[in-house]
């Protein structure tokens, strides 16, 4: 599992010399390696080449949206939240394999706001479209705490543009449309009408025209649906807006139901004579939910929506969504995934992602398109061995990008951590570097050369849901221990809710005379287990069975799933 033998016989011959150049206050990761093992994909085997697993990315890939260029190549990006580099950009000529090219918001520049912020804030609903008539590539997406802003680029394997705001668009999950006359529009979710809401999560979709020529908005903007597609049943939290023109046709399809837990959320979709409108509602909405389906039906998946569509080359439609993978209840922690299903139509024009009362397949086909070996799907397995010069592009850091935190430069071949006043815990850039969990049953492992001068210092692997619900695996002057991030709430009469980190280790154990630790992360898909070894000799137990709900959605809330990778504090 780790680099290769020669690569292991290096670290063992050089591990005493690395350890003493490594200054004080800092820890050198080896290398990171990472296996899935879920039980669906060991089980059931893929029947063919031209099929594929769902999700089609495993892992916290929410929000996701497409497009074509027309030329054979597709894009797809997803929500980042107050991750550096924000919006991962996935790339493929088939919709079958796919890979991550870079992320879209890259510089600091990019991202202004994002220090301070709480994990779920940041970046919302990125929206991803090419404009043939220039020949340009527009993600237009909502920062929580800025706006809404659009980057630009014709070359989407390169840089973007710096931000560009637009004030007009307020709400969130705004989107482009470009229209085949040359016109284009931006459509985002807003508030009920003059802000005042009949119920709530009364909300309103809004459309307004924009200058391709002058990047602004232009004209009235104007509110094209309000409240959802049933307004009767006064349907809440309609958002996640595309219009796509087809055949002649406007379409406008939207989430509703909201995605904090998934119980409600589905997909709709509405017909139009322009951009404006007026949209009718299809009367067999919703075109995709999981809702009133049996929780215990085999391989559930819930909170599917928020959906786009994309025409591949032969002219079938396609749709990626997003949906949760539950291991039990509503305990899941993947996040939200990135689905992808055919898309069909109605006799009267209307598209159905997946009929009512239907469970979304984890298997599907691409006739004629043939799987790589390099997926994105099913039971992959990874190693980073820390040897380039730049993280990969996998790699995330909280809210900046860590500059002066950790280093692949000053040790070659390893990442050097500075252990670092800032914490996990806190709302500003600790001394972390994560990758998304992608399966309930994995193995992760790390090898850290770490000697710390203080017993304030720690270093090891973070399982990392958000600031207040986290497992941290750490090497300090103590030893080994897992310490378990948590806080209690503390309630005083006319104060506002006070959030205290409660103190102490779930177990821990001495490292007498070890030069270097090996750490292992196990999951059974609904606990972890973790090992240690010292001096890469055999792997021991030092705790079993640790909950893993606690860093589910429906356990601490949020939008993100689990990330995990090497942490060092002090």
């Amino acid at each position: 599992m780790k680099k290769n033998l020669l690569l292991l016989a290096v670290a063992l011959a050089t591990a005493v010399s690395c350890s003493e150049k490594a200054p004080k206050g800092t820890a050198l990761f080896d290398y990171f390696s990472y296996e899935g093992c879920d039980d669906f994909y060991a089980q059931n085997p893929l029947p063919g080449d031209d099929y594929v697993y769902n999700p089609i990315l495993a892992g916290w890939y929410s929000d996701p949206s497409i497009c074509s260029n027309g030329q054979g190549d597709y894009f797809l990006v997803t929500s980042t939240f107050v991750f550096f580099p924000g919006v991962p950009i996935f790339h493929s000529r088939d919709l079958v394999n796919w890979e991550q090219i870079g992320n879209v918001l890259d510089r600091p520049e990019q991202l202004p706001a994002l220090d301070g912020q709480r994990i779920s804030g940041g970046i919302y609903a990125p929206d991803i479209q090419y404009n043939p008539a220039n020949k340009t590539y527009y993600m237009i997406t909502t920062d929580v705490a800025k706006g809404n802003f659009y980057v630009k680029t014709q070359d989407p394997w390169g840089d973007w543009s710096d931000p560009i705001y637009v004030p007009v668009v307020t709400g969130i999950d705004p989107s482009f449309f470009f229209d085949d006359n040359g016109k284009a529009y931006i459509v985002s979710n807003d508030v009920a009408p003059d802000g005042i809401e009949e119920y709530e999560g009364h909300r309103t979709i809004r459309c307004v025209e924009f200058d391709v020529e002058n990047d602004c908005t232009v004209g009235e903007r104007k509110i094209i649906v309000n409240k959802g597609s049933h307004p009767e049943k006064n349907p809440y939290w309609i958002e996640g807006p595309h219009i796509y023109k087809i055949d002649g046709t406007y379409y406008l399809m939207c989430a509703e139901g909201g995605t904090n837990f998934g119980e409600w959320h589905s997909e709709v979709v509405f017909k139009g004579k322009s951009p404006f409108g007026p949209f009718v509602s299809y009367e067999g909405n919703p075109i995709l939910t999981q809702v009133g389906m049996d929780p215990a039906r085999p391989n559930p998946v819930s909170c599917t929506g928020h959906a786009d569509l994309v025409q591949d080359g032969n002219g079938q439609w396609w749709a990626v969504f997003l949906g949760d993978r539950p291991y039990r209840d509503n305990y899941e922690n993947l996040g939200r995934e990135t689905f992808m299903l055919p898309v069909n139509w109605t006799d009267d024009g209307f598209p159905i992602i997946l009929p009512a009362g239907e469970s979304v397949p984890m298997i599907v086909r691409h006739e004629g398109v043939k799987r790589s070996d390099e997926v994105t799907f099913g039971n992959f397995s990874f190693t980073d061995g820390f040897d380039g010069t730049e993280l990969g592009d996998a790699w995330m850091t909280v809210r900046t990008p860590a500059e002066g935190l950790y280093s692949l430069t000053d040790n070659p071949g390893f990442l050097k951590l500075v252990c670092s006043e800032e914490k996990s815990t806190g709302v500003h850039t600790p001394a972390f570097v994560g990758r998304r969990l992608h399966h309930h049953k994995f193995s992760a492992e790390t090898r850290v050369h770490f000697k710390p001068s203080k017993y304030s210092e720690a270093a090891g692997l973070l399982l990392f849901k958000d600031e207040r619900h986290q497992y941290f695996f750490k090497v300090s002057k103590d030893g080994v221990a897992l310490h378990k991030v948590e806080f209690e709430i503390i309630a005083e009469t006319g104060k506002p809710f006070r959030f205290h980190e409660l103190p102490g280790d779930m177990a821990s154990a001495k490292l007498p005379g070890h030069k270097f630790v090996d750490l292992k992360i196990t999951s059974d898909g609904e606990t972890f287990s973790f090992w240690y070894a010292p001096n890469g000799k055999k792997w021991t137990p030092l705790i079993e069975g640790v909950d893993a709900s606690f860093l589910t959605s429906a356990f601490a809330g949020g939008f993100t799933g689990t990330l995990i990778g090497p942490y060092a504090v002090k």
